[in-house]
């Protein structure tokens, strides 16, 4: 396992739409696990494959730090509702913006063993997969963002 580089801000490959994964291969269960890593390193609930330079559609998402989801092909089925709150990106470091999202969300996805199953979230993991569903598709929170960005610690102290 290897911690990746985390693409940022105006790198193209955060502006493209991922190609489907359609075999489990030595090179997709080594890059899920140094996205695992990434992720906890750099103290990340989520990170998408485009964030460190893969064009494929998997994300890795953990709002426990304890229970890590992996999610292969994800696409939500279902929403309902809405939250507003806080949100910051591992690709944008230092900010954060309100931002409106589904309060309850419902995704179909295969797991590491191509195996298909659901995710439901509220709260913090529906944000979660909100967010880096639409990375999978070459969208970032900045284009929701309601106001202008804030530095991280700022917001913090609101």
């Amino acid at each position: 396992m290897a911690i990746r580089n985390i693409r940022e801000l105006g790198e193209e490959v955060l502006t493209k739409k991922c190609r489907e994964v359609t075999e489990m291969t030595p090179r997709i269960k080594e890059l899920i696990q140094d996205m695992l890593e990434t992720m906890y390193d750099a103290n990340g609930v989520g990170l998408a494959a485009p964030q460190v330079g893969v064009l494929k559609r998997i994300v890795v998402i953990d709002t426990t730090g304890d229970d890590p989801h992996i999610l292969i092909n994800p696409r939500i089925v279902e929403s309902s509702g809405e939250q507003t709150g806080q949100e910051g990106c591992l690709s944008i470091p230092g900010k954060t913006a309100q931002v409106t999202r589904p309060a309850y969300v419902k995704a179909v996805a295969l797991d590491a063993d191509m195996r298909e199953f659901e995710l439901e979230g509220t709260e913090l993991l529906a944000r979660a997969i909100c967010h880096e569903l639409d990375h999978l598709d070459g969208h970032l929170y900045i284009e929701k963002a309601e106001g202008p960005l804030q530095d991280a610690a700022a917001a913090d102290d609101e």
